[in-house]
């Protein structure tokens, strides 16, 4: 759906522009924007680089799984369904970690698999289950330590001091993710008694 309504923006301001007689502009935007997508890209890779082969190593090491071991017991409070050692626990936890690292894309493939395995757990297939959607909530909102992304992009526009947000993302992301788990806790016992 996303695509579709990008595509109908873009469609409209090449329209637009042919008969208000600005080609030019869109000409001088499609061209700049390459750049400028090209500079992103190249300023981002060695940062997402650095911190994705320090998770593999710490995955190859046995660290990510000793980090999901100790986050194992508070997830097992707030997924109580989910029967304890089941290795859904382990891929939250370890999409979790990914996020506090600010590394979505490596948290990406952690959440994928854990949403699978929690449909393993299922049994209405086509309804998602309270652990599903507090994942969910979890995953959406969680605390992120490193902004390596944000870091990244400071650096990029000039910034003088590009890691002056990490304390602020810190507090940010808790609270979203304190009042996110709040409100599905809230949510999830008002719609489970009726």
């Amino acid at each position: 759906m996303i695509n579709i309504i990008w595509g109908l923006f873009i469609i409209t301001g090449i329209i637009y522009s042919l008969m208000t007689g600005n080609i030019e502009v869109i000409n001088n935007e499609i061209l700049k924007s390459c750049e400028v997508s090209l500079n992103l890209v190249m300023q981002i890779f060695p940062v997402m680089a650095l911190w994705l082969g320090i998770m593999k190593i710490a995955e190859v090491s046995g660290l990510l799984k000793k980090l999901s071991e100790a986050l194992s017991p508070i997830l097992g409070r707030l997924f109580p369904d989910i029967p304890k050692g089941h290795e859904s626990i382990s891929l939250m936890a370890s999409n979790i970690i990914s996020n506090m690292a600010g590394l979505g894309s490596a948290a990406t493939p952690f959440g994928l698999k854990a949403m699978k395995s929690l449909q393993s757990l299922n049994k209405k297939k086509d309804t998602a289950t309270r652990s599903m959607i507090t994942f969910l909530v979890l995953n959406t909102s969680g605390v992120t330590i490193i902004p390596t992304t944000i870091i990244s992009l400071r650096l990029m526009y000039g910034s003088i001091g590009p890691t002056e947000i990490v304390l602020p993302c810190i507090i940010a992301t808790f609270f979203s993710s304190f009042f996110g788990l709040l409100f599905d806790r809230y949510l999830g016992d008002k719609y489970a008694t009726h």
